[in-house]
């Protein structure tokens, strides 16, 4: 993984100083009523970290990746339409992969063995797609990048999210300050004793000091961090993969609970933890690949284990397989937020729409984003007017 550049150092200096000055101006201005286009951008909460921190790049127009690549089919225009508009809103700069027809992929390209057939055209042009984005990643050399799928969207406090995310993701990783090999989470790298038993769980506003990372926002030693997805798993108090929790409850960008829904069951989020929390995790039985990043190695070693071992499941599953380990897959170190950062939407028209890969039959009446309040898209006719973001998931009881 390629190191920070001294130029992007003292860019980073530069941007901590503007986040400051924003900071300050934000907490002197009078409270608005609601968020407006000329705040939404958000600055932060910021806890303890310096100008120049690598914690700063979540601000930058790639959210702290090198780049964002959005996967989707050429034909699907409307898409296309929908994300560039959704990405200049959010001052996002992102290059488009060119999906692929599944029936375009011939039989000799894809890894199988004897015991199934070819996958359907839908979850092997998806597959090809995501390889492509992959391909791409390690053909740069790029030292990480966002995937999304070209019907992602997000909501305007997408920054604010991710520097949460860093920050948690930091505490499960990153060494405890002035050590070099011990961990908060004593389940991510055992002790010689062995793991201790339970769930080991921190406070977003309690977390244990680190030592700094100095390649990613998220990181150092990541290979996938999934923040768009269906469902997903925490791994339970028996679970191999690591169990570490960060929590953050009062989160105001998550929906009540009534309005959260998860393919991965059982659904740890929504039965055991209060309304308006949100959890990052080690990633288990994910569900979508609506979004990920990846590292350099991460990149590297999922073309060896997906793209060129038996794809026997649609790319998800695979993932999982590379995650957690499985069907001739090694285990990597990947971690997950739940709900997710980056949601389907579904617009107004035929549900036909919604899928290239599924069919599905009727009509949407009206547009919607997934878990998702202050959607950029649904907001886009406000962006344009300067007006308050609409929220398209009201809290049943507001204060």
């Amino acid at each position: 993984m390629a190191t920070r550049k001294p130029a992007r150092i003292f860019a980073g200096i530069g941007v901590g100083l503007l986040i400051l000055w924003l900071l300050f101006m934000s907490r002197t201005a009078p409270a608005a009523v609601g968020l407006r286009m000329a705040d939404w951008k958000g600055t932060g909460l910021l806890r303890n970290n310096k100008p120049g921190d690598v914690i700063n790049d979540v601000f930058n127009a790639s959210l702290g990746f090198e780049k964002i690549f959005v996967v989707g089919l050429p034909e699907r225009t409307d898409r296309r339409d929908g994300i560039v508009l959704q990405a200049a809103f959010s001052d996002l700069e992102f290059e488009f992969i060119d999906g692929i027809s599944g029936e375009k992929v011939a039989d000799k390209a894809i890894p199988k063995t004897t015991e199934h057939d070819r996958l359907d055209n839908g979850a092997i042009g998806c597959w090809r797609a995501h390889m492509n984005a992959l391909q791409e990643v390690v053909r740069r050399n790029l030292g990480s990048a966002l995937i999304l799928e070209d019907d992602a969207d997000w909501d305007v406090r997408i920054r604010q999210q991710l520097y949460d995310m860093a920050l948690s993701s930091q505490a499960l990783i990153q060494p405890l300050a002035g050590t070099t090999n011990s961990f908060a989470d004593k389940t991510y790298r055992p002790p010689p004793e062995g793991p201790p038993k339970g769930v080991p769980e921190f406070p977003i506003n309690r977390l244990p000091k680190t030592v700094p990372a100095t390649v990613t926002p998220y990181g150092d030693m990541w290979d996938l961090i999934w923040v768009g997805h269906c469902g997903m798993r925490m791994p339970p108090a028996d679970s191999p993969v690591p169990r570490g929790r960060v929590v953050s409850v009062n989160d105001e960008s998550v929906p009540e609970k009534r309005y959260l829904w998860s393919l991965a069951p059982p659904f740890t989020l929504k039965d055991e933890y209060p309304d308006h929390t949100r959890v990052v995790h080690h990633a288990q039985e994910g569900v979508c690949t609506l979004g990920y990043a990846v590292t350099q190695r991460g990149a590297r070693a999922l073309l060896q284990e997906v793209a060129l071992k038996d794809v026997g499941d649609p790319v998800d599953i695979l993932l999982r397989f590379y995650c957690e380990g499985g069907k001739g897959r090694r285990n990597h170190n990947c971690l997950a937020i739940q709900p997710a950062l980056f949601n389907h939407h579904r617009t107004e028209g035929p549900r036909s729409a919604m899928s290239n890969i599924g069919s599905h039959e009727g009509w949407q009446d009206k547009p919607s984003t997934d878990m998702t309040r202050w959607s950029v898209r649904l907001n886009v006719e406000r962006l344009l007017d300067g007006q308050e973001m609409w929220d398209q998931l009201p809290n049943q009881n507001p204060a």
